[in-house]
């Protein structure tokens, strides 16, 4: 059986995460995505792979992806009235949000 890995990670990890990945044989889809808080640009992988490789894909994230600490500018937090933080904050960024998911069906055409 096959699963679908949906990565989104920051767009600084990119280059690099999909070049291991690739040389280690996985093949990989890269869309552009916006993430939410920040509003800053995350770059969102698929990755089809057995069941057997999932793990495998995961370490190589987990190895390229390292959560690391970022001060921003004052934010808008959205809503009403869009209130703000009136100073620079020090927020985590980095690391990955990881989806497997199971696949009914694989053909590549």
């Amino acid at each position: 059986m096959m699963k679908l890995i949906i990565a989104v990670i920051q767009d600084k990890d990119a280059p690099k995460l999909i070049e291991e990945l690739m040389e280690n044989n996985f093949g990989v889809t890269k869309m552009a995505s916006t993430g939410g808080f920040l509003k800053s640009g995350n770059t969102t992988l698929m990755i089809g792979v057995e069941d057997e490789k999932v793990d495998d894909v995961i370490s190589i994230i987990d190895k390229k992806c390292k959560s690391r600490k970022q001060v921003v500018a004052p934010l808008p937090l959205g809503g009403p009235g869009d209130s703000y933080v009136p100073y620079p904050i020090e927020v985590n960024v980095g690391g990955a949000t990881i989806f497997v998911l199971n696949v009914e069906r694989f053909e590549k055409i």
